[in-house]
């Protein structure tokens, strides 16, 4: 403190000045509650949300047979895309497995060459092999696209 200034001249703090709460009349038993609504108008009023939500209810399989009626094709297109990202995910993701093992990965890329070795000598060295071949990817061809065999 300053020994200048006067006890007289110094400001007074007090505690400030809170309202005192009001308490209620001695014959109420809830004082803080609102005072309730008719119960009546309550009660109707949740019958008439509890009417509405059984109408949307029991009208839901006939909406959605008619949606579904509506949009099949839509519907099962991106359910195909959808199974198709989630297979090339999945694939993906094994394969990265497969790779992390070890000595695994370079066994494969050695069949790799095997087969590539192998499918060479018996199918491209030769005219005669080359031509046997071109007659198999056109029988393949034509079974995939729908053309009987000869």
């Amino acid at each position: 403190m300053n020994p200048d200034v006067k006890e007289s001249e110094m400001p007074t703090v007090s505690a400030p000045d809170f309202a005192e709460p009001v308490l209620p009349p001695a014959g109420t038993t809830d004082p803080l509650l609102l005072p309730p609504q008719e119960t009546s108008q309550t009660n109707e009023q949740v019958k008439q949300v509890v009417e509405r939500f059984k109408a949307v209810l029991s009208s839901l399989p006939e909406y959605l047979a008619d949606f579904f009626g509506e949009y099949k094709r839509p519907l099962i297109t991106l359910g195909l895309l959808f199974g198709g990202v989630v297979t090339f995910k999945l694939t993906l993701a094994l394969l990265d497995a497969v790779d992390d093992i070890p000595l695994l990965a370079p066994t494969f890329e050695l069949i790799g060459f095997g087969y590539s070795a192998w499918f060479i000598y018996r199918y491209l060295l030769k005219a005669s092999s080359r031509q046997e071949l071109s007659h198999e990817v056109e029988s393949l061809k034509d079974q995939i696209v729908g053309k009987l065999p000869k």
